[in-house]
């Protein structure tokens, strides 16, 4: 029996079905350098997590994605943090085909929220880039 894996990228930006998500923007984390890859999740936590600390002003939105092409475990993540990628994690240089929105998803607490602020903002005081390409 096959498993049907839902992919999510969580983002601030406004999509649509069809929308591809690329690589070649700016990164939604870190100094904002031009990303080499396109970043996405098979779990709802780490794609709110995404959803929430985009750089923006506008609302969060978790999209359901399909990966147009290969793709590997985020070593951002499944290197340094959680080995065996158990946030089951992703990026791809080869882009995301948006398939649609993910409606009645709920946050993250706000002191949740602002804890993992802090964290984001001491390692940045420390230089150290959320996302390493």
């Amino acid at each position: 029996m096959n498993e049907t894996i839902s992919y999510y990228h969580g983002t601030k930006a406004d999509l649509q079905a069809g929308d591809l998500i690329v690589a070649g923007y700016h990164s939604n984390y870190g100094s904002q350098r031009q990303a080499k890859y396109v970043y996405f999740t098979a779990t709802l936590d780490a794609a709110t997590w995404g959803a929430e600390l985009a750089q923006g002003d506008g609302e969060g939105k978790i999209y359901i994605v399909e990966p147009t092409g290969a793709f590997e475990d985020d070593p951002n993540l499944t290197d340094k943090k959680f080995p065996g990628n158990p946030t089951r994690s992703y990026r791809t240089k080869d882009g995301l085909k948006v398939i649609g929105e993910l409606q009645g998803w709920t946050g993250h607490s706000a002191e949740q929220l602002q804890q993992m602020r802090d964290n984001l903002q001491k390692l940045k005081d420390q230089g150290i880039e959320a996302i390493e390409e």
